[in-house]
């Protein structure tokens, strides 16, 4: 009788905190979930899905997702996230308060972001208050996968990207502890 107690006292033990309130709570990426951490503004791309990773090399999941925006400086200060372009920064000028105000020829890649948040506590990116929220502008993307990337001699996750447009090069983006850095990387991913 005493073993069946253990027993019965050790299985609720494990199962209360896989089932009830202790479980991270299920998140998904959607426009609802992107509208509450990013603003109104931002609509979800769902022909790419959003991907994880520990970009930031602390130890937490982070998302990255693909989104479309019309300006995305708009909700900066009301949803606590920072704007970035490294594409234009490796080209010399990456000011996204002047970068932003720049028009796409092409239709297909207007209003392309990539949004990334950074995880905090063990929910990760789920967390209620993340650790920092991202916004890159124009990055010209098809696909979005996080891959480890060798940097000096470290080895640290980054986002490589399948780049629109008909030559197939593809690219990485990596967090360097302050900003995200673009970095050609030549031809196709396959």
């Amino acid at each position: 009788m005493r073993k069946a107690s253990l027993l019965l006292a050790f299985s609720v033990a494990i199962l209360i905190p896989a089932f009830g309130q202790g479980a991270p709570a299920a998140r998904k990426v959607d426009n609802e979930f992107v509208q509450q951490q990013f603003g109104k503004e931002f609509t979800v791309l769902p022909e790419v899905a959003a991907v994880v990773g520990d970009l930031d090399g602390d130890g937490v999941e982070d998302v990255v997702i693909a989104a479309r925006c019309k300006n995305p400086m708009l909700d900066q200060a009301e949803h606590d996230y920072t704007v970035m372009d490294p594409y234009y920064d490796f080209f010399g000028y990456g000011d996204p308060k002047v970068t932003t105000t720049f028009t796409e020829p092409d239709p297909v890649l207007r209003g392309l972001v990539v949004l990334i948040i950074h995880g905090a506590g063990p929910d990760g990116w789920r967390s209620a208050t993340p650790k920092a929220k991202y916004v890159i502008v124009h990055l010209p993307y098809r696909t979005i996968t996080v891959r480890k990337m060798k940097l000096g001699k470290k080895t640290i996750e980054a986002v490589y990207v399948e780049e629109a447009g008909n030559h197939g090069e593809s690219s990485a983006v990596f967090f360097d502890g302050k900003k995200f850095r673009y970095v050609p990387m030549g031809g196709s991913m396959q």
